[in-house]
């Protein structure tokens, strides 16, 4: 697990898991998204590539994460984003939320919010737009 940013939990900061579910290996996008995150003044964990939902929920369950932002660019969203859901309320984790980007479909937007996906954003979303919608939208303001 790469930690980018390590002040502790104490500073009130958001805390952001990223992170590349299944067999997805490019994580150029997520390590974008990670920076800004960071430099924004969010503490950012990412756990790298291949990681199964079971390891990104117990990573954001011992980071006391305030959200998870996952990637997915090998079509597996649907199934990767609800399963780490599952896993969440599963764990009584459910006030961690889940946001994502990748390449999704429009007509799986829906879907994926009815599963519990609070945000997604797809290739061409800004950096501000990502970091303004986590200031919006994920646990205690940062």
């Amino acid at each position: 697990m790469n930690t980018v940013s390590s002040e502790s939990a104490s500073s009130g900061r958001l805390r952001i898991v990223v992170a590349k579910p299944g067999l997805d290996g490019h994580d150029r996008g997520v390590k974008v998204v990670a920076r800004a995150l960071r430099d924004a003044g969010m503490e950012v964990i990412y756990t790298g590539l291949h990681q199964s939902p079971e390891q990104i929920v117990r990573t954001a369950i011992a980071e006391d994460a305030d959200g998870i932002g996952l990637s997915v660019l090998s079509g597996a969203h649907l199934t990767l984003f609800a399963r780490v859901v599952e896993l969440l309320r599963e764990a009584d984790a459910g006030d961690i939320v889940v946001f994502g980007g990748g390449i999704i479909p429009d007509a799986d937007r829906e879907r994926l919010a009815e599963l519990g996906v609070a945000g997604i954003f797809t290739p061409g979303a800004s950096m501000a737009e990502i970091v303004d919608w986590v200031r919006a939208n994920v646990g205690r303001s940062g």
